[in-house]
């Protein structure tokens, strides 16, 4: 299969998944940025009007941070089950394994264009004005993009080893979102040494601080240690390709047989 033929297939797949979706609810497509801003509302009661948090604009705070993980966390999550839960067409036809994760990425992808959309009007509104600094989304998203893609494949390739992966990824994920500044700063930690550990060696933490720096502060990121990441989340990206390409026949015959 060419790459345009197996994007092709991906797309389609995330489109119909799309359009089934949306077809089981009231609401449809709404609530591709309804279902966020209901996490987001959580958080804020808990942590704004119980908590008494005082972080300055803590609402816009809280969806730069909260918002940009959703996307991260619920594509690995549902990825990790996707080769799995393909089971049915795996049995019947010949396709590349790797196409059930890259489908459910590709299906977050449109949801999260929709999100950003409403996040960006939400900064306007709340006072913050585009700044020369955003041209840094762009390679910022490319490598959030590139992160969520390697985890997914990865988690996806485990639990086709072992479906007990789910419960370690889901997990996994909710470790991540104590640790990752999705509801806190890590600016504001009394020891900057402990700032720049959190910042350097978890990638996600450092990809949600640089949403903020951006869209909040008007700060470039630093490009480098983006550029790091880029690299070493794309090359562990094309290493599982390749790896799930040529062990397709051996997770097939683990899908159909557990």
């Amino acid at each position: 299969m060419t790459f345009p033929q197996f994007f092709s297939l991906v797309d389609t797949m995330a489109r119909m998944s799309l359009k089934a979706d949306a077809a089981r609810y009231l609401f449809g497509y709404i609530w591709w940025v309804l279902e966020p801003l209901l996490y987001v509302l959580v958080f804020y009661v808990v942590f704004e009007l119980i908590l008494q948090n005082r972080q300055e604009n803590f609402l816009v705070f809280l969806m730069c941070g909260k918002l940009t993980f959703i996307w991260f966390s619920k594509s690995v999550n549902q990825a990790a089950r996707s080769i799995v839960g393909g089971v049915g067409l795996i049995g019947k036809v010949d396709v590349p394994k790797s196409v059930f994760p890259m489908a459910v990425i590709q299906e977050g992808l449109y949801k999260q264009a929709a999100v950003f959309a409403l996040l960006f009007t939400v900064l306007l509104f709340s006072g913050y004005p585009i700044t020369w600094t955003w041209v840094w989304l762009a390679p910022l998203i490319v490598v959030n993009y590139v992160m969520i893609v390697a985890c997914s494949l990865l988690c996806a390739y485990l639990v086709c080893l072992a479906f007990d992966f789910v419960v370690l990824v889901s997990l996994g994920t909710i470790f991540l979102l104590f640790i990752s500044g999705v509801f806190w700063d890590p600016r504001a930690l009394p020891d900057p040494a402990m700032t720049d550990l959190i910042l350097t060696v978890n990638p996600l933490a450092f990809i949600l601080d640089a949403y903020r720096q951006i869209l909040m502060a008007g700060v470039a990121p630093d490009g480098l240690h983006l550029a790091a990441i880029g690299a070493g989340f794309g090359l562990l990206a094309v290493l599982l390709l390749l790896l799930i390409r040529r062990t397709g026949q051996f997770l097939a015959l683990k899908v159909i047989t557990s």
